[in-house]
């Protein structure tokens, strides 16, 4: 179990040596050292909901063009398939690994460099909810923990006056809804904190008006000592240390993550970088905004949702088109404000959806779901800047050179922050579960 050497002495637990898991289940949030040395300290993951096409956006396929509207025998899975069917966009190859990168996403197009396309991922569901659930926790059911949950779980936090994993979802409300950044089984200190990017960040957090600092502080000590006097008459009561630890989290969050999320601090110059001055981007810039300040501050773990869906079955230019408009600035300005201020050493970017879309038309001018291949990428810390792995077929059906699994994803996340995927495990019920429980191998290949 990781960190066992500092947690023992923080919390007296006792270690299994068959096991090595915990005797009692671990529910600091205490910052605490990996299975080996790490570069990458923090996570921010960048979630296209809805699922992007990869051959429409990263991932050319010139035979898809030469084979435009022929017959094939792929189905949908929703019906009204078509032909074949070419991107509608334009593609040019960037940076010095030559990426190609449709016309629409030209500003993310000059970080190619610092990227690594992962062409071959693959998953089970060919549902929005359940792919979204197991691009979150590995499996595809809700109630397990999430991929930010076990980090959090394994590292703690760098600042004990914000959560470890913060999340700032869609606009809209996210498909499958707070079972996507949830503890499942392990301590519910280890869920994600959803922030708003307007606003108050968190709701039901601010102290109201006629309760001063210093008698909220009273109230906090004064059930602090009846909690403590229950703890000794229940010591195994774990999820009560946890809203105890809540509680108290609360309490020093009121000016912290107000601060945090306060963009008026920042520059004109930085909020035209993340695209705020325009309206389509504003929503999005403002969340990749806050994400950097997040992380900046000290939290492992942000993932930020995309608004809307880019869920195109019936237009995709139109759909595509308009997500890349709310994405691209923001994303790009991410990635280079981080580099600007040395947090790219850092910090791992990771971009992505829950599954990818068909190479058939649908309804004429969309595409359906397709779990059988898509695409992902990672930048930063870490991370060997304009490789290249694993392929679909030649018309960007299905992956069939170096298949990903979502596990090898995890284990590949937890491997670049100093997590073993074999090692960091919970027992629950009588059985240690970790992350990547059914399998899992780490991506060597675009690792620096």
């Amino acid at each position: 179990m990781i960190g066992l050497a500092g947690l023992m002495a923080e919390q007296k637990l006792l270690a299994s040596p068959q096991s090595e898991l915990p005797a009692k289940p671990v529910t600091s949030l205490h910052p605490r050292r990996g299975h080996f040395d790490a570069k990458v300290k923090s996570v921010i993951w960048l979630f296209m909901e809805g699922a992007p096409s990869a051959v429409d956006m990263f991932d050319r396929k010139p035979e898809l063009d030469k084979r435009d509207g022929d017959t094939t025998d792929i189905q949908a899975f929703f019906g009204n398939p078509g032909p074949l069917m070419k991107s509608p966009f334009s593609f040019k190859q960037y940076g010095e690994c030559g990426q190609w990168v449709c016309d629409r996403y030209t500003n993310v197009a000059k970080h190619v460099d610092k990227m690594a396309f992962i062409k071959s991922c693959y998953s089970d569901s060919n549902d929005h909810v359940p792919a979204i659930y197991q691009i979150n926790s590995g499996l595809a059911r809700p109630g397990f923990p999430t991929a930010g949950a076990w980090v959090t779980y394994g590292l703690g936090s760098e600042n004990q006056d914000l959560p470890g994993y913060v999340v700032m979802g869609n606009t809209q409300g996210a498909k499958g809804g707070p079972h996507n950044w949830g503890a499942g089984f392990l301590p519910s200190t280890f869920q994600g904190t959803l922030f708003r990017s307007q606003g108050a960040p968190v709701l039901n957090l601010k102290r109201q008006p006629k309760i001063t600092r210093r008698d909220q502080r009273a109230q906090l000590d004064l059930m602090a000592k009846l909690n403590d006097e229950h703890m000794r008459r229940h010591k195994d009561d774990v999820e009560f240390a946890n809203r105890m630890q809540s509680f108290e989290l609360a309490f020093r969050m009121q000016q912290e993550a107000t601060e945090v999320v306060d963009l008026s601090q920042e520059t004109p110059a930085m909020h035209a970088l993340y695209g705020i001055d325009k309206p389509r981007s504003k929503s999005f810039g403002s969340k990749c905004l806050m994400a950097r300040r997040l992380v900046e501050s000290g939290v492992r773990f942000v993932q930020v949702y995309s608004d809307g869906e880019w869920d195109a079955h019936d237009n995709l230019a139109e759909n595509h088109t308009h997500h890349c408009a709310a994405t691209d600035i923001p994303v790009a300005g991410l990635l280079a404000d981080l580099e600007q201020r040395g947090l790219l050493d850092s910090t791992l970017v990771i971009w992505g959806g829950e599954f990818g879309r068909m190479p058939i038309s649908q309804n004429g001018k969309g595409r359906d779901h397709n779990p059988k291949g898509f695409m992902q990428w990672m930048a930063g810390a870490g991370i060997k800047g304009g490789a290249s792995y694993g392929e679909t077929d030649e018309i960007g059906y299905e992956a069939v050179e170096n298949p990903v699994s979502v596990n090898d994803l995890h284990a590949t996340i937890l491997h670049l922050l100093g997590l073993d995927h074999e090692r960091l495990t919970y027992l629950h019920n009588g059985r240690s579960y970790r992350l990547t429980d059914v399998a899992g191998e780490v991506i060597q290949e675009i690792l620096a």
